[in-house]
C-alpha cells in the first residue's frame, strides 16, 4: 500500500489549499487585471538619493549657475573685459609708436655721426685737395699715376657723401660760397658765380668749407 506525497502540489499552498483563481475572489481578478494592463509601465528606477531623471531633470537651476550661463550673453563693449582690452591694445600702439619712433632718431643720430667723422677726416684732406687742385690747373694731373692717385681719392670720399662747392655760373649763396671779389663779366649773369679762386667741400647737410668764389657784376 503507498503512501500520499506529503509534497504540496504546484495547485497547493503549504497549508493544503490551492492556488489557483477562485470565482468571485475580488482580490484575485483584481491583481490578474494589473498584471495585465498594458497602459501601466514599468516604474522608473530612483536614483542614489531617491530621486528619478524626472525628479532630476525638474529641479531648477541654482543662481550661480544661471549666472554663469547668462555670462557670454552680458559680456558688451562696456565690460570690464572689453575696457581691459581696449586698454592693452592702447598700450601696445604706444609701444609701437615709440619704438618706431626711437628707429628713426637711431637711424638718424647715425647718420649725423658717420657725416662728423667724414667731415672732421676731410678738413685733414683739405690742404691735399688744394694741392691737387693747383696741380690741374697747372696741367700736372693729366696723366700718369699721381693723377690716377688723386682721381681715386676724390672718387673714395664723394662715395662716402662728398659734394664739391663752386662752380662757375652757379647763383651765388653766401650759405656755400664765400665772396672775394666782384668781377664785372658779361659771360654770366649779374650775382652769379664767374670764377672759383678755392674750391669748398660739403658732407651732408655739413658745409666743411665754403667756397671762395668772385661773384660777377653788370659791366
Amino acid at each position: 500500500m503507498s503512501m500520499p506525497d506529503p509534497t504540496p502540489g504546484p495547485e497547493e499552498n503549504a497549508d493544503g489549499h490551492g492556488t489557483g483563481n477562485v470565482p468571485g475572489d475580488p482580490a484575485a481578478a483584481s491583481g490578474e487585471h494589473r498584471a495585465q494592463d498594458p497602459g501601466t509601465g514599468p516604474q522608473e528606477e530612483a536614483g542614489p538619493e531617491g530621486l528619478t531623471v524626472d525628479d532630476i531633470l525638474s529641479t531648477p537651476q541654482s543662481t550661480d549657475a544661471e549666472s554663469g550661463d547668462a555670462a557670454p550673453e552680458t559680456v558688451g563693449e562696456d565690460s570690464p573685459a572689453a575696457a581691459l582690452a581696449e586698454e592693452r591694445l592702447e598700450e601696445l600702439r604706444r609701444l609701437q609708436a615709440e619704438f618706431v619712433n626711437f628707429k628713426h632718431r637711431t637711424a638718424r643720430e647715425k647718420e649725423q655721426l658717420r657725416t662728423f667723422v667724414t667731415g672732421d677726416l676731410l678738413q685733414t684732406l683739405l690742404p691735399v685737395f688744394d694741392d691737387i687742385d693747383a696741380a690741374r690747373q697747372a696741367g700736372d694731373l693729366t696723366d700718369g699715376p699721381f693723377a690716377a692717385i688723386a682721381n681715386k681719392l676724390e672718387e673714395t670720399l664723394v662715395r662716402h657723401g662728398l659734394v664739391r662747392l663752386g662752380e662757375v655760373g652757379e647763383k651765388f649763396d653766401p650759405n656755400v660760397h664765400e665772396a672775394v671779389l666782384q668781377q664785372p663779366t658779361s659771360e654770366v649773369e649779374p650775382d652769379q658765380v664767374s670764377m672759383v679762386l678755392r674750391s669748398g667741400f660739403r658732407i651732408g647737410e655739413r658745409v666743411v668749407r665754403p667756397a671762395q668764389v668772385a661773384v660777377a657784376v653788370a659791366e
